[in-house]
């Protein structure tokens, strides 16, 4: 997983707005302009699209340009880096609770 690091860190900095984490949730049902997907914050769209540029330079969207509307587009597999990570980390804390059930078992089982 160390291999993954970098890219983890910049999924993880991207998600760690709401505006973004809002955008990412927004996207998941289909692509949407940046225009639309703005209207929905009480802030300038110059400000908006540095929230856009973050999540495209992580890889977690990517846009293309048609006339004068850019439309925003979710890259489902880029969160599989997040998902691998989750998973290897679910993984490692169920071990560490089954030796301590293990542990805490036989020294009960010792007591009778």
């Amino acid at each position: 997983m160390a291999q993954y690091s970098g890219q983890l860190d910049g999924v993880f900095v991207a998600l760690a707005d709401p505006t973004r984490r809002w955008v990412i949730r927004r996207l998941g049902h289909g692509p949407t302009s940046v225009g639309d997907l703005a209207r929905e914050f009480s802030m300038t769209l110059p400000s908006f699209m540095k929230h856009v540029q973050t999540l495209e330079s992580t890889g977690l969207i990517h846009t293309t340009k048609s006339g004068r509307v850019r439309t925003c587009v979710l890259n489902r597999d880029r969160l599989a880096v997040v998902d691998d990570w989750l998973a290897e980390q679910r993984r490692i804390w169920e071990e560490r609770t089954d030796r301590l059930e293990h542990l805490v078992t036989d020294q009960q089982e010792r007591q009778q």
